[in-house]
């Protein structure tokens, strides 16, 4: 008898030790997932850069422009570079130009006609970004204004094309069209001078 209880304790003794191994909480490893990557969007080497605003001093001496044809005059700042360009004449200085066309056209200018036609030698350039059209007021008379983005002519030794934000203004008096287009980069804070362009165009 005394065998048989021995034997008996010792199975419930193995019972409860198993028991207790089995009920006892184990921790599963965390399983770590790899980080997702980052994939940086796609950079279009040809796109414009931003460069570095180029303010008009606010002590720049400007000087009337008067050509024999054309039937026009207008202020452009001292001491810019001046060359013939498409028909008309620039005046440069770094990211900053004035361009000035005089055209004979036997129809005033319009909104549509500047969405139309107006903005042909420019629209189908790839960076070209059109902003608004409107009519202003100028001492000139009534101008159809149009603002636009579009990338420089490129960096003779980088390549890269400065982004400008530009200002491109149509007057007509009398068959006469005078296209006025004031170009700088993005940012730069010529709101007076070209405003003192603009305003300066006088019919001769």
């Amino acid at each position: 008898m005394k065998d048989h209880a021995k034997v008996a304790a010792g199975a419930v003794a193995l019972v409860a030790l198993l028991t207790s191994c089995s009920s006892s909480t184990t921790s599963s490893p965390t399983t770590r997932r790899p980080a997702a990557s980052t994939v940086p969007a796609a950079v279009d080497p040809n796109a414009p850069e931003v460069v570095a605003p180029g303010d008009i001093p606010d002590n720049q001496a400007f000087v009337t422009f008067a050509p024999q044809v054309g039937g026009y005059s207008v202020s452009v700042p001292e001491g810019w570079a001046r060359a013939g360009s498409n028909g008309g004449v620039t005046f440069t200085d770094k990211y900053n130009t004035i361009e000035i066309r005089s055209t004979q056209t036997a129809t005033a200018p319009t909104i549509r006609s500047m969405r139309a036609s107006g903005l042909a030698d420019v629209a189908a350039d790839p960076t070209f970004v059109p902003g608004q059209v409107s009519l202003v007021r100028r001492k000139a008379g009534t101008a159809v204004r149009a603002t636009y983005e579009i990338g420089s002519a490129p960096n003779s030794v980088t390549g890269k094309k400065a982004l400008l934000a530009v200002e491109r203004y149509a007057f007509f008096r009398n068959g006469r069209l005078v296209v006025l287009t004031l170009s700088a980069a993005k940012g730069s804070d010529n709101v007076d001078p070209w405003r003192r362009v603009s305003d300066s165009v006088t019919w001769r």
